[in-house]
């Protein structure tokens, strides 16, 4: 029987869509004995995975919860194969990535200033925020009080699952999209990032949602920055590396661009670091994937993996293939 150890702080009824081939093992976060299991779950919080992986032995399969499984291979080594839960991350990280525009969009950091504040006439900065960050000075009456996402060109950088979700989630706003993958292809038209340089100043809004990989790191720089247009908003919540910070917080204090950040390099973002006071910000702490359904339906997708891995088949999250000791 397949030994499958998870983390003790998983609900039991959360694995009822698992196969009955399997022993379910709960390893607690504080595991002070060595323990051979041929499958892995490991912890969300690769902090608290980490402290664990000394004490298994026999691993032969990982099946993370998370999509993004790049500390994963330099702990386990080759021979051992690893799945993500891709898919499974789709509508509550594409849900951030709207509301986040939105939210930019419709001025909320700035009305719930106002709202604390208690100053109704406050709502005026709105005007002037708008005028600063678009560059457009134009005498407007009524004043402007916020913008709208309707008909907006936004680059979508980054074609995956998640990626398809949020340009489903756009489709009622009419936005003019632009995709972009690490290739070009057709039906949809889909531009490589090797075009993206192009690509980015006629973007209102430029959504990164890439795996953080070599090629990926640092993608969006100096040289991105200057190239957008004024007031620009640029949406990150794949990884942190994907952006140059230093140069992100040149152009946040510069007034040229604006920005929504799930995730932010470093991470965790210390006190006291200077994004967390730029203006034109909207910042929240790796938060977009963890909605009450996020243990649900990633463990429905590693039980998916475990009964094809059971039954032989190819498995279909498979980030690494593990390399025969022969």
């Amino acid at each position: 029987m397949l030994r499958v150890g998870y983390p003790a702080v998983l609900a039991a009824e959360l694995f009822s869509d698992f196969p009955p081939e399997v022993e379910l093992i709960a390893l607690p976060d504080g595991l002070d004995h060595e323990i051979e299991i041929d499958v892995w779950i490991p912890d969300p919080y690769a902090t608290q995975a980490m402290k664990i992986w000394p004490r298994l032995r026999g691993v032969r399969l990982v099946l993370s919860l998370m999509a993004g499984t790049e500390w994963i291979p330099p702990l386990a080594g080759p021979r051992v194969t690893i799945c993500n839960a891709r898919g499974a991350h789709n509508i509550s990280t594409a849900e951030w990535t709207v509301s986040a525009i939105l939210a930019t969009l419709k001025y909320f950091p700035l009305y719930l200033d106002v709202q604390r504040a208690g100053q109704w006439k406050r709502r005026f900065e709105a005007s002037s925020h708008y005028a600063r960050i678009t560059g457009d000075a134009r005498p407007i009456y009524p004043p402007v009080l916020l913008e709208e996402l309707t008909g907006k060109s936004v680059l979508l950088v980054g074609y995956g699952a998640i990626g398809k979700e949020i340009e489903r989630m756009l489709e009622p706003f009419h936005v003019e999209l632009t995709r972009v993958a690490r290739s070009a292809r057709t039906e949809p038209e889909v531009h490589a990032v090797s075009e993206l340089d192009r690509l980015l100043p006629r973007a209102e809004i430029v959504i990164l949602i890439l795996p953080s990989t070599a090629e990926s790191h640092h993608l969006i720089g100096r040289g991105q920055f200057a190239l957008m247009r004024q007031g620009a908003l640029v949406v990150n919540a794949a990884r942190g590396p994907i952006v140059d910070t230093d140069a992100l917080v040149e152009a946040l204090q510069a007034g040229r661009i604006r920005a929504a950040l799930d995730v932010t390099d470093p991470e965790p973002l210390p006190e006291g670091h200077p994004l967390w006071s730029c203006p034109n910000l909207l910042l929240t702490p790796h938060v977009a994937g963890s909605s009450p359904q996020f243990a649900p339906r990633s463990l429905r997708t590693a039980a998916g993996e475990l009964r094809r891995y059971l039954a032989g088949e190819p498995l279909q999250n498979a980030v690494q293939t593990a390399i025969s000791s022969n």
